[in-house]
């Protein structure tokens, strides 16, 4: 029986952590105790792709002992250049090493010597054993290492790319044989490793010689062939410098190695240790995937096939425990997306089935509807709806495993139930996207996949409901969850279904006007640039501009001219052209985003638009609005806000009311700063806006105040809110750094308790890694301990800002909850929310009722040391209503 074949893997450790740190963004890879990931995450990627490639028998992991090397004894500048290392890698490198380890690989180090030495000796022990070597690196050096039997696979862009060179392919790319890349070296010298070779000798310049002469050592054996003084002077100065190079280049493949090849079998996964380090670096995709690849053992699926004649079987179920259920609806919209089937059960009783009709049927349709009996869902809003549209009331929600999760850790903001049950340790769950596709190839599975992933989405609520519940209830979050979240959203999709009707009269009335304007604008732009372009086109835009009408050039980007509207903003007073691409831009994104956008989800059966409002999206808590977004509706520019005259009342007889929190979070920023001027003003119903400005600009009272200086004022106001710096507020108001920074010092002279507020807010974000709104809503800043500069600002900024504006998200939300108490024995209908703003409709018999009712309601949403002020406005459209 022939010898089985030794195919040998040698990591070069360093060289691939730090290609993984760089290649991945570090603030979007952290667990959940705030170690950052992305380095260990990459690796792991780069040891899939190659065990896959080479499938080896052996394998170990290279790594340097310390920066004291034998090459720095010869050189003690060698890579002296180079930048610390981030603390967010070093704490990397003992997760990569256990997870070597979980992955069957040994990891060796050498004192004295680099990771590449230990390579370079282990690879020409293999090759004298005839064994095959694959060298998997991100530094070029090693390629010196190929032979017949070498290939050294070379780390390109990203992670898992990879170049694999062997002797043919580093003679087809450098021009030179492997063994000579440290001639080329000896000669160049490195500036990453940061050692000098010959003055003058560049890559190229280097190549030649070598391919010339064959070594470094024989170039010096022919200095009399140059004919050039220069090249030959300077060879001649450098030598000890060359030969130095040579020696520092080199990698010492007889290094004293004391592992042997024996000693490094490729063990495989070690399946048990793989899962505990996954779990703990939160890898919960790998998680998935040995799940998926049948690695780890779940639990059997058992479950009973519904149909019309065994509905009985339903009453085996326990009523007086909770219930879970799940309507599988595979579309993201779902208002419109297809049935799929549904599960309901508990414990290890569970009925599937693909007949929707069956929801309607007794005993299931009275347990979905019943106020004594407790649900447990994944998304209670999305189920609402869906019921809904089956002409179901789902009622009495204890679960919601979407809502819990969210609140949990709003960074976690899938909505995928197999993610986020991996999230919380459950990783039997595919995700949607592998049962159903993707795209244009999404279907719904063969009956056996459809139930048992169904069956396995139920079980995974129900499993982790205890769980997920303790530590909602250690966050001290039960109140958030129980009072606001979940009331919320059950009022949230009541306003999906009511809808809010859309004129299209008035849009394709718009639309034609808008297109005329378009047109007359773009022959306008033809004219004053003398030929026709592509005015989408940032390229063909920047030539006309900058190259033929010789336009100052403000700003380049890697392709070319910048164009973005800061450039153009300012270039508008220099030429008409650039004012008419401005309104040719605006008058575009009215029309496609805006007039056709909403042309094309207005119900044909209804005449509304029914927007999903995401309600585990934002990390303060606030609500986003898709299909549409009903949230980005334009106010600022007369063109956009008049696309509101579109939304109109659905009957006769009725308005719209808008009832709208002024200054929210100026207000929360007064009661939890507990700033007493501030809260003085807001008590008094002073403009705090004037009387930020009078007490800035030393001004006598408020009347003094211009409105230039009341604008200057606001930005400051509002700023401080996202904690600006004297960069940005100069930014905003075009007043100069110094004096910006000066109207921020007098700010918070006059508002001290403000500034106390804030540090403390940073201080408890350092110590605790989280902030919280005055509902315990909690954002975790995993970028608050960062060394990068920029990364823990802006988590200090954010700690600043998100009990702020995720306090005012709360009010707005229990408002809404209140409001559709209060008016549940009227007619009128609340239809949307736009961040501090609530949209109704309602007869004009109402009218009266309401603008008394809402302002008392909302003003006493939340009671807080400042007075919550509410604004009211109403008329025959939205547009009229503002």
């Amino acid at each position: 029986m022939a010898e089985k074949k030794q195919r040998l893997l040698l990591i070069d450790g360093n060289s691939i952590i730090y290609k993984a740190f760089f290649a991945l963004p570090a603030n979007r890879f952290t667990n959940d105790k705030g170690i950052h990931t992305n380095a260990t995450y990459g690796f792991n990627r780069m040891l899939d792709t190659m065990l896959d490639i080479v499938k080896p028998t052996l394998a170990l992991a290279a790594f340097d002992a310390g920066k004291i090397t034998f090459r720095t004894k010869m050189y003690s500048d060698y890579k002296g250049g180079r930048k610390p290392t981030p603390d967010e890698l070093i704490q990397q490198f003992p997760y990569v090493k256990r997870l070597l380890k979980a992955r069957g690989i040994k990891s060796y180090q050498l004192n004295n010597y680099e990771a590449d030495d230990i390579i370079g000796t282990l690879s020409k022990r293999a090759e004298k054993l005839g064994y095959e070597t694959t060298i998997v690196t991100g530094d070029r050096d090693l390629t010196q290492l190929c032979s017949n039997l070498t290939t050294v696979s070379l780390s390109k862009t990203g992670v898992s790319s990879v170049e694999h060179f062997t002797t043919e392919h580093v003679i087809d790319k450098f021009g030179i044989k492997p063994s000579q890349i440290v001639d080329v070296k000896a000669l160049r010298g490195d500036n990453s490793d940061n050692y000098p070779g010959v003055t003058l000798i560049g890559h190229k310049k280097a190549i030649k010689l070598i391919q010339k002469y064959g070594s470094m050592e024989n170039v010096y054996q022919h200095l009399d062939d140059f004919s050039g003084k220069k090249m030959q002077q300077h060879l001649i100065e450098d030598k000890d410098k060359a030969y130095l190079a040579k020696k520092l280049a080199t990698i010492d493949r007889q290094s004293p190695v004391t592992i042997k090849l024996s000693q490094v079998p490729y063990l495989g996964d070690q399946i048990d240790q793989l899962i505990s380090f996954y779990k703990d670096v939160g890898f919960h995709s790998y998680l998935m995937q040995l799940n998926n690849s049948g690695k780890i053992s779940s639990p059997k699926i058992k479950y009973t096939q519904l149909d019309s004649k065994h509905l009985k079987l339903i009453d085996h179920l326990n009523l007086d425990k909770p219930v879970t259920f799940y309507l599988a609806m595979p579309e993201p919209n779902y208002h419109l997306s297809p049935f799929a089937g549904f599960v309901i059960g508990q414990e290890d009783k569970w009925f599937v089935s693909k007949d929707i009709d069956l929801l309607n049927s007794n005993p299931i349709k009275h347990i979905l509807e019943s106020n004594q009996i407790f649900k447990n869902v994944f998304d209670a809003k999305r189920t609402y709806v869906g019921l809904n549209r089956l002409g179901i009331k789902l009622a009495h929600i204890n679960f919601d495993m979407l809502l819990v999760s969210y609140l949990l850790n709003t960074n976690d903001n899938s909505n995928d139930l197999g993610k986020v049950a991996a999230k919380h340790g459950d990783f039997n769950i595919k995700s949607d996207e592998q049962v159903y596709g993707k795209g244009a190839k999404r279907s719904i599975p063969d009956d056996e996949i459809l139930l048992k992933h169904l069956v396995s989405k139920a079980m995974a609520i129900n499993n982790l409901q205890d769980q997920m519940f303790s530590q909602l209830k250690t966050n001290n979050q039960e109140k958030l969850y129980r009072q606001i979240e979940l009331p919320v959203a059950f009022t949230l999709a009541r306003m999906e279904i009511a809808g809010i009707t859309v004129d299209t009269n008035v849009l394709n009335q718009m639309k034609n006007k808008y297109t005329e304007r378009l047109s007359q604008v773009e022959s306008d732009i033809y004219n004053q640039a003398g030929e026709k372009f592509n005015i989408g086109s940032p390229k063909q835009l920047g030539k006309i501009l900058f190259e033929k009408l010789q336009l100052p050039v403000i700003k380049r980007t890697k392709t070319g001219y910048s164009t973005s509207v800061d450039v153009l903003e300012k270039l508008a007073g220099e030429s008409k052209i650039v004012q008419n691409v401005l309104e040719y831009r605006k008058i575009a994104k009215i029309l496609s985003t805006y007039i056709d956008g909403l042309l094309k989800v207005v119900h044909s059966t209804d005449h509304k638009v029914h927007t999903r409002y995401l309600q585990t999206l934002t990390q303060t808590g606030r609500l986003s609005s898709v299909d549409p977004n009903l949230q980005n509706i334009p106010v600022r520019t007369p063109e956009g806000k008049k696309i509101r005259k579109a939304f109109i009342p659905s009957h006769k007889g009725w308005e719209i009311f808008s009832f709208d929190y002024s200054q929210i979070e100026l207000r929360v920023l007064a009661a939890i700063s507990g700033d007493r001027n501030m809260q003085k003003e807001f008590a008094e119903n002073d403009d705090i806006h004037a009387s930020t400005a009078r007490r800035i600009f030393n001004l006598k009272s408020n009347a003094d105040v211009t409105p230039n200086l009341r604008r200057q004022a606001k930005a400051v106001n509002f700023g401080i809110v996202y904690g600006i710096s004297a960069f940005g507020l100069s930014r905003n108001t075009g007043i100069s750094r110094a004096r910006a920074k000066s109207f921020i010092e007098k700010y918070f002279q006059e508002y001290p308790n403000v500034k106390k507020y804030m540090n403390g807010e940073v201080d408890k974000a350092h110590k605790l890694g989280y902030v919280e709104t005055i509902s315990h809503r909690r954002r975790y800043l995993p970028d608050i301990h960062s060394k990068n500069f920029h990364q823990r600002s802006f988590a200090e900024r954010t700690a600043m800002n998100t009990p702020i504006q995720g306090s005012a998200a709360d009010i707005i939300k229990i408002a809404m909850i209140k409001m559709e108490r209060a008016i549940q024995n009227m007619s009128a209908t609340m239809l949307l929310q736009i961040h501090d703003e609530l949209i109704f409709e309602a007869p004009d018999s109402e009218i009266e009722e309401l603008t008394k009712l809402v302002p008392k309601t909302m003003d006493s949403a939340v009671k807080l040391d400042v007075p919550l002020k509410v604004s009211v406005n109403y008329g025959k459209s939205w547009y009229d209503a503002k």
